[in-house]
């Protein structure tokens, strides 16, 4: 009898535990260069795919904003600007995620629904 009081709960908890690593490899596509990881290890995934297209976006603007940085003066200032705006849409990403949100980022979602995952 108690065997069957706990198999509910142990299933509730299994889910859980599932929804919280779909969680992880969302945030992770938000952090630079682990925007690989969620590529490469949840591919079937349509929410950790999602920001993982968005966060690789984000990845490659990122690096082209620091290829600009080496322009000296304007370059810099461009750089510095667009550097701190895509760590601002990096932390409204993870915080999307962490509410179970599909956010669209200005621009960057629509360059990342042209990417084929």
């Amino acid at each position: 009898m108690d065997e069957d009081r706990k198999t509910p709960e142990s299933a509730g908890v299994k889910k859980e535990n599932n929804a919280s690593n779909e969680n992880v490899y969302a945030i992770l596509a938000y952090l630079w260069i682990l925007c690989l990881v969620p590529i490469l290890m949840k591919k079937e995934d349509p929410f950790v795919k999602f920001h993982a297209r968005q966060g690789l976006m984000l990845f490659i603007v990122e690096v082209g904003f620091g290829i600009i940085g080496i322009i000296p003066l304007l370059g810099t200032f461009v750089s510095l600007i667009g550097t701190l705006v895509c760590a601002i849409l990096s932390l409204v990403g993870i915080v999307q995620v962490l509410m179970g949100n599909k956010w669209k980022m200005p621009i960057i979602n629509e360059w990342s629904e042209k990417i084929k995952i």
